[in-house]
């Protein structure tokens, strides 16, 4: 019987991840090794659980029955071990995290180096991604979601807020005249970074409002690219402020409109109301938002209003 849990908590997986690939770099195993670990239990039960293609897999009629008992198990399971780590000093156990790949070199990649040493028997697999991840069907604990959440069915808490700066490249701006309200951009060219909205919205000292919608060549779907391209003089564009800034110290990016502002965006940490993890996804969070990232007054617990 126990051959068969482990064979279970395998076929849970390669259903999780989508392949038998994929499955076995998370768990460690071989592909084919996983693969005959499923074909066993198969094998054992007497019915076909997957369909298989050279592309994709695909649950059949009792293969969806029976992963709706195996996950019922294995959170059974991880709720005890939720339990026991709720008593223990010293936590146990794997979280998967999925956070923006721009925030791999920031403060919170460092906080999870440091939960690590504090934690020893804690492991964590972590996507760096600036594609949306959904937080339920990828299989996370835990994601970290930059902008204003609008999911009132998941729990949230803020963990800073992200200043942005309008830049462009030295020599592009060299080639123009410095503008001095947000209208005169209209004819500059832009990069755009897929995930922003066409127009950006602007804000003077005094409260007034310009929005500017540019012209864009070149559209990309990693702030890095954009904070690349940028360097390579191929227009204006809007970075967060520690790669804006960075770019300005290194003397390639010049910082146009300072007196104009640009909306904060919050960064958050976004996790199921009944996580698989619990204890320890909350000893996570906990964590993240006690390493001051976010003025105490800002902090909220459950999803902010749009």
């Amino acid at each position: 019987m126990i051959d068969h849990l482990r064979q279970m908590a395998i076929f849970a997986r390669v259903v999780d991840e989508g392949s038998f690939r994929a499955a076995a770099k998370d768990i460690g195993l071989a592909p084919s090794r996983i693969s005959e670990t499923v074909s066993e239990l198969e094998a054992y039960l007497g019915v076909t659980l997957l369909y298989r293609t050279t592309r994709k897999i695909t649950l059949t009629n009792e293969g969806r029955i029976f992963y709706a008992r195996v996950v019922e198990m294995l959170r059974s399971a991880e709720s005890g071990l939720n339990e026991l780590n709720a008593l223990s000093l010293d936590p146990v156990g794997a979280l998967r995290i999925s956070m923006p790949a721009f925030l791999a070199s920031g403060p919170l990649s460092t906080a999870i180096a440091d939960f690590a040493r504090l934690h020893p028997n804690v492991a964590f697999s972590v996507d760096y991604s600036d594609h949306p991840k959904d937080l339920v069907q990828d299989g996370y604990d835990l994601t970290v979601r930059v902008g204003w959440l609008e999911d009132s069915a998941m729990m949230a808490r803020k963990l800073a807020e992200g200043q942005r700066h309008l830049v462009a490249g030295v020599d592009y701006v060299r080639q123009r005249e410095m503008p001095k309200r947000p209208a005169d951009l209209e004819d500059w060219d832009w990069i755009r970074y897929r995930q922003r909205a066409d127009t950006t919205e602007f804000v003077s000292a005094k409260g007034k409002v310009q929005k500017v919608t540019g012209n864009a060549q070149i559209e990309v779907d990693s702030i890095d690219a954009v904070f690349h391209l940028a360097k390579q003089n191929m227009g204006a564009t809007i970075l967060p402020s520690f790669l804006a800034d960075r770019g300005v110290a290194s003397g390639e990016l010049v910082r146009l409109l300072p007196d104009w502002e640009l909306r904060k965006l919050g960064i958050y940490v976004v996790w199921a109301d009944k996580s698989r993890r619990e204890s320890l996804t909350l000893l996570f969070v906990r964590f993240l938002a006690d390493q001051g990232l976010c003025p105490p007054e800002d902090m909220t617990s459950g999803p902010p209003a749009e």
